[in-house]
């Protein structure tokens, strides 16, 4: 144990790298204790490498130490580092960070999971990178699939309605990606009283790319509103065997709430945002015409 402990101190980044590769390994093979006593420690020392990619590999392979001392004990030791790794320089580490949450989550329970890491998955939302915004709203709804659409109801939707207010366009933009990210996983209910009112006032948005991305999301919801039962989500509903008939009120919804808006913005100056409100509004006119 004592040489692999100098490989974690070596003075070539790429030992220390191929290292962390690996060592995660050990854990089934020292069990428990050892573990604990032995790897730990160095694992804490990997995730403070000043090499991006010790760091990466130690949090890729996380799970392999998960199943020998469990995600508890795991989490206690670990996350200290892992809360300072979520906002690591390197955008890899933060998406590693981000792609381990869900597991932890379901490990952890709602109760930790709100007081420990609810506001660091938020906090992506606003990332200056787009592939750690886009993995920040995949997050998001995996862990709506995993705790349900009431706590999504209270914890991240309206934190996502808030920040289609935001004075960063950043941000306004993300709610864009996360509506149309969470649509199949929310309910009639949270379509009609949140979603659809901040995209009304995001689709009068002084920034184009923001606009275009409200007609992308209406698309999305038009799909997810001729599909939606009264009460579930369309996720849920593709999990069932059992057949639901679409809320006789969608039709109205999408006729008096989404289409004049799509209207307006198919006049848009953009020529982008024309586009996609035309394509929004053309595909409903479709499907309308071929159903039965």
């Amino acid at each position: 144990m004592t040489s692999i402990e100098d490989l974690v101190s070596d003075q070539s980044q790429h030992v220390r790298a191929a290292l962390g590769t690996q060592i995660s390994g050990l854990a089934p093979i020292l069990g428990k204790e050892e573990t604990i006593s032995h790897l730990l420690p160095m694992f804490l020392q990997m995730l403070k490498d000043d090499f991006p990619d010790v760091r990466l590999h130690i949090i890729s392979k996380l799970e392999l130490v998960n199943k020998v001392i469990g995600i508890e004990l795991l989490s206690q030791s670990l996350l200290p580092a892992i809360v300072q790794l979520a906002e690591d320089k390197q955008w890899r580490v933060r998406l590693a960070i981000i792609e381990y949450i869900p597991l932890l989550a379901s490990q952890l329970g709602v109760k930790f999971f709100d007081e420990q890491l609810n506001s660091l998955c938020l906090g992506w939302l606003g990332d200056s990178v787009f592939s750690i915004r886009e993995a920040a709203t995949q997050n998001l709804k995996k862990l709506t699939e995993l705790f349900g659409v009431d706590w999504a109801n209270d914890s991240i939707i309206p934190k996502v309605v808030a920040m289609g207010q935001h004075p960063n366009y950043l941000y306004r933009m993300t709610t864009c990606f996360a509506i149309s990210t969470l649509a199949p996983v929310i309910t009639l209910k949270m379509i009609e009283g949140s979603i659809l009112p901040i995209l009304d006032r995001l689709s009068k948005d002084d920034i184009p790319n923001i606009r275009f991305n409200v007609a992308k999301s209406y698309a999305v919801l038009i799909d997810i509103l001729q599909r939606l039962p009264e009460d579930g989500t369309i996720s849920e509903l593709e999990k069932s065997d059992q057949a639901k008939s679409p809320s006789p009120r969608n039709q109205s919804i999408i006729q008096h709430q989404i289409l004049p808006h799509l209207e307006q913005l198919k006049q848009d100056e953009d020529v982008d945002v024309r586009y996609f409100a035309t394509t929004a509004a053309g595909n409903y006119g479709e499907a309308m015409q071929t159903s039965p």
